[in-house]
C-alpha cells in the first residue's frame, strides 16, 4: 500500500447498527457525506421462518407477497426512490449501469451517477462493497465472495467507472469472518497464484490441509493495490450473529440482506 494514503479502518467500530424508518441497519460511522449506504439486518417483520425477518430475495423460496412487502419497505429507507431493477447474481465478474439495466440482470456489480437512484446487492455471507465518489453524485456497490473477488470483481468494477480509483472511498459490509470461513488450499492457491505472496496474510492455517479466508483484508488488499485511498469496515460477521444476519454457510435455507448505495442530491 502507498504510504501516502490513509490506512484502512478494518474493524466493527467502523460501522454502526441504528435503526432507520423503524428498521435495523449496519451503516459506515463515517462515510462521503452526500451518500446513502446501509446493509439491511433481519429484523423482526415481514417473512416467516426460515427466512424470518427482512429478507428481500425471491429466488429463496420465501412468499412472493412477503418479498414484495419487504421491498416496498426498502424503498421508503432510500427516500422513498425504489432501485429501477435487481441483480441476477452469478458470482462473476459482470458490471452495469443501474440506470440502464432491467429486473433480471446477469451481473455482480452495478453503479449509478445519478443522484437518488438506489443500487441494491443480496448477500448472505458474501462481501458487499460500497464505493462512492468523494466529489460527485456516483455510487457503485459490488457482491464479492470469494469467487467474485478472485474473478476480479473490484478490478473490473474500478475499470467501468467514469472516475479515477484516487477519488472513491470504499466501505465493507457485513460478510462470514475468517473465524467461520473454512476454505480448501485450492481457494487459497486461486488467490496466491493471480495476486502474489502479497495476499498471503490474508489466510491462516485451520485444521488440517483447510484454511480461514479473510475476504475484508482480500478486498482491502485488491482496493488499496488499485488506487482506492479510504476503505472502512469489516468486523461484522453474518455467521455469527443469527438474531442479526441471515447466512447461508450457516442454514442453507435463509434469506438475503440487501446492501444500498445512493447518491444524493448536493
Amino acid at each position: 500500500m502507498n504510504d501516502d494514503i490513509p490506512a484502512p479502518v478494518l474493524r466493527s467500530e467502523a460501522s454502526e447498527c441504528v435503526t432507520l424508518g423503524g428498521c435495523q441497519v449496519v451503516r459506515p460511522v463515517a462515510f462521503v457525506p452526500h451518500v446513502l449506504a446501509f446493509t439491511t439486518c433481519r429484523g423482526s417483520a415481514g417473512s416467516d421462518d426460515p427466512y424470518a425477518g427482512f429478507n428481500l430475495a425471491f429466488h429463496v423460496g420465501d412468499k412472493r407477497s412477503s418479498v414484495i412487502r419487504n421491498r416496498q419497505t426498502l424503498t421508503q429507507l432510500c427516500d422513498d426512490y425504489a432501485p429501477k431493477g435487481w441483480l441476477e447474481q452469478v458470482h462473476g465478474c459482470e458490471v452495469v449501469n443501474a440506470d440502464e439495466m432491467t429486473d433480471g440482470c446477469i451481473a455482480d456489480a452495478l453503479w449509478s451517477e445519478q443522484p437518488n437512484s438506489p443500487c441494491v446487492v443480496l448477500t448472505a455471507d458474501c462481501l458487499p462493497i460500497v464505493l462512492a465518489a468523494r466529489n460527485r453524485p456516483l455510487v457503485a456497490v459490488l457482491h464479492a465472495g470469494w469467487r467474485g473477488l478472485a474473478a476480479d470483481i473490484i478490478g473490473e468494477t474500478l475499470s467501468t467507472l467514469p472516475v479515477g480509483p484516487g477519488e472513491l472511498q470504499a466501505w465493507l459490509g457485513p460478510a462470514i469472518g475468517p473465524d467461520a470461513f473454512e476454505i480448501g488450499p485450492e481457494v487459497r492457491a486461486t488467490f496466491m497464484n493471480a495476486w502474489g505472496d502479497g495476499v498471503a496474510p490474508c489466510f491462516t492455517p485451520g485444521q488440517g490441509d483447510r484454511y480461514h479466508g479473510d475476504l475484508w483484508q482480500l478486498a482491502t488488499w485488491r482496493l488499496a493495490e488499485l488506487g482506492v485511498p479510504r476503505i472502512q469496515g469489516g468486523g461484522w460477521c453474518t455467521y455469527s450473529a443469527p438474531q442479526q444476519f441471515y447466512s447461508y454457510r450457516r442454514d442453507g435455507v435463509t434469506g438475503r440482506m440487501a446492501t444500498v448505495a445512493m447518491a444524493r442530491s448536493f
